[in-house]
């Protein structure tokens, strides 16, 4: 059992939100509510639902721990989670969960408005119960469905500025549902050997290279199709429209590069897609928080 310092308890909690994804929850969450306000929303409203989010994030993170605890211990990938190496005891990680769900619902409750609170705590039953628990390991689609958990940041966004839902919002949820199985798919290619371990049916490990490579293909290119709509029905400019089209090509050529790879038999290199897709995603969410801010 390692050694249980304030430090390293902290680090072992902090862990358990896994603080990557949350750096995705900001690169989502900001654009939308400059978009919403057609400017810069109040420096207040910002943080407080960038605050409200993250605890929403951090819990559905920790539930997820805590439920695939048992197969965590048996993947490379996740073998040095708190809960496996017992930095962290499942008790700690529940009670930790659960006060993150209710805080962060109150939380935004109080400081943006109910909708926003709402749309908070489904996302978390929504990856909490329909995903980990009901999908994952029982269909191959499961990070279809379930990455709409991931979806709900730019409607909390939104909805924290206007209190109100539009089709703007409702197309880039639709853009990151879309873009979801492309980014992951290509991480389950990756540890292919893990998910299979474990009897988890990720597409990566069930699929053969070409067939998921043909699936990533067909999803980016959905994906930037879904982006141009945003072009007419937020009036988005210049900057948008160019940014969407370049790097949304850039997204679709990788995604090609992983197919021909693996119809080829040679080595797919998934990771490049993966890292590509957070690229891609985070370009376009830069254009969408810069476009309102332009004369063009």
């Amino acid at each position: 059992m390692p050694e249980h310092t304030l430090g390293r308890t902290i680090r072992a909690y902090v862990a358990l939100t896994k603080p990557r994804v949350l750096e995705l929850l900001l690169v989502t969450t900001v654009p939308v509510m400059i978009l919403a306000q057609n400017g810069f929303p109040s420096l207040w409203l910002v943080l407080a639902t960038v605050v409200g989010g993250s605890l929403s994030a951090g819990s559905a993170a920790a539930f997820n721990m805590y439920i695939d605890r048992d197969i965590d211990a048996h993947m490379q990938r996740t073998e040095n989670r708190p809960l496996v190496t017992g930095e962290v005891s499942p008790r700690g990680a529940l009670t930790f969960a659960w006060t993150l769900a209710v805080a962060s619902t109150l939380w935004l409750w109080l400081t943006t408005n109910w909708l926003a609170a709402a749309l908070s705590a489904f996302a978390i039953f929504f990856y909490v119960v329909v995903y980990t628990i009901i999908l994952k390991r029982r269909t191959e689609q499961n990070i279809v469905w379930g990455g709409i958990a991931g979806c709900f940041p730019v409607l909390i966004g939104w909805t924290a500025v206007t209190g109100t839902l539009a089709w703007p919002p409702v197309i880039l949820f639709a853009l990151v549902f879309l873009w979801t199985p492309p980014h992951y798919w290509p991480l389950s290619m990756k540890y292919r050997d893990d998910y299979e371990d474990v009897d988890v049916p990720m597409l990566g490990a069930t699929r053969s290279g070409s067939q998921v490579g043909l699936q990533v293909i067909l999803y980016a290119w959905a994906t930037v199709a879904c982006s141009l709509l945003l072009i007419p029905v937020a009036n988005m400019g210049l900057l948008y429209i160019a940014s969407s089209l370049v790097f949304g090509g850039w997204f679709i050529y990788e995604s090609h590069l992983l197919y021909t790879r693996a119809v080829r038999g040679t080595e797919p290199r998934p990771m490049r897609v993966f890292h590509a897709s957070i690229t891609y995603l985070t370009l376009l969410f830069v254009a969408i928080a810069l476009d309102p801010l332009l004369p063009f």
